[in-house]
């Protein structure tokens, strides 16, 4: 059963466009993921489906409801984690929760275990007691989630839910959203992080200016777009020299006549990407050719954004 569907979703600003027209549906269960650069459009989507804005065309549809008509039975059954805290720092850890939960009507004896059971859940049972303020960043984005899960809702909205993260924070999230999974929550997220999407979701569209230009499931966008490995040479000032040493190589012959030793070239500022399913094969052949430092590595959601929009997520 899909729990959200869209179809030719639009999201305008006045003359500025900033959904155009896009369509997908997030099945129950999964981790759905919006990939793209800042000005994507992802966060745009991200309200609309959680009803804090309307669609400006199209058709959106969220557990079978109309946002335009029912937002607020909707907004009752969702689980909102925003791109920015907005935690009450003046409270503690726990009446964050327990001030959040009133919200929902919910009954202070069902409360009390529900935030003993979602603190030790993010592992932040010890700072119950203690205000909000002086938290880390992770602790913080922790105890956002919590919150968010305070009405056990149905689907679960994560908008850049790592960002500003150090890497050890970073993985604390994400192993408390795995678990989620596995309980069968439906997570729906957006994220500018490449690893963070192949870690996290079953299905995924890319976006780009407003519109999806790729969707499936990680695995999926990479073997379509992409090869399965690729050879990272790097030069420094001198990437243009290298990329035209590499234009010059010969073709190589086998059974099935003469190829190129490799499928497509990026050349970046820093150094000249090799696409290829044959990666220490590249190398092994490139002859003359002398680059500072060589990398055989295999294809990631970077390789596929940098194929179809022509420019890198981190630009």
């Amino acid at each position: 059963m899909s729990l959200i569907v869209a179809w030719g979703l639009t999201k305008q600003f006045g003359e500025f466009t900033a959904v155009d027209g896009i369509d997908f549906e997030v099945n129950r269960g999964e981790v759905f993921g919006f990939l793209g650069p800042n000005g994507a459009g992802k966060s745009s989507t991200m309200r609309m489906i959680g009803c804090v804005s309307a669609p400006t065309g199209g058709a959106l549809r969220v557990m079978g409801m109309d946002p335009a008509r029912e937002g607020t039975r909707i907004r009752s059954r969702l689980g909102v984690v925003p791109q920015q805290d907005n935690l009450d720092e003046e409270l503690s850890v726990a009446e964050n929760l327990y001030v959040y939960g009133r919200y929902f009507d919910l009954p202070r004896s069902v409360l009390r275990p529900r935030i003993a059971e979602l603190l030790e859940f993010v592992q932040l049972s010890e700072r119950a007691d203690d205000h909000v303020e002086p938290l880390s960043g992770g602790m913080k984005r922790r105890l956002t989630i919590a919150r968010a899960l305070i009405s056990e809702p149905e689907v679960l909205l994560l908008d850049e839910p790592t960002t500003g993260l150090d890497p050890q924070a970073r993985h604390v999230v994400w192993e408390r959203l795995w678990t989620l999974k596995r309980r069968g929550v439906t997570q729906v997220l957006t994220t500018h992080y490449m690893d963070e999407a192949e870690q996290l979701c079953d299905r995924l569209v890319v976006m780009d200016r407003g519109e999806i230009v790729a969707e499936g499931s990680p695995r999926q966008l990479i073997e379509r777009y992409s090869t399965r490995e690729v050879v990272e040479l790097r030069a420094h000032d001198q990437t243009t020299a290298l990329a035209d040493q590499l234009r010059r190589l010969p073709a190589q012959s086998d059974g099935d006549g003469a190829h190129r030793l490799y499928e497509r070239a990026e050349e970046l500022p820093d150094r000249v990407l090799l696409y290829t399913d044959h990666g220490e094969r590249v190398v092994s052949q490139l002859g003359e050719v002398k680059p500072e430092s060589v990398l055989v590595r295999r294809s990631t959601l970077e390789d596929v954004f940098l194929h179809l929009t022509g420019r890198s997520l981190v630009d």
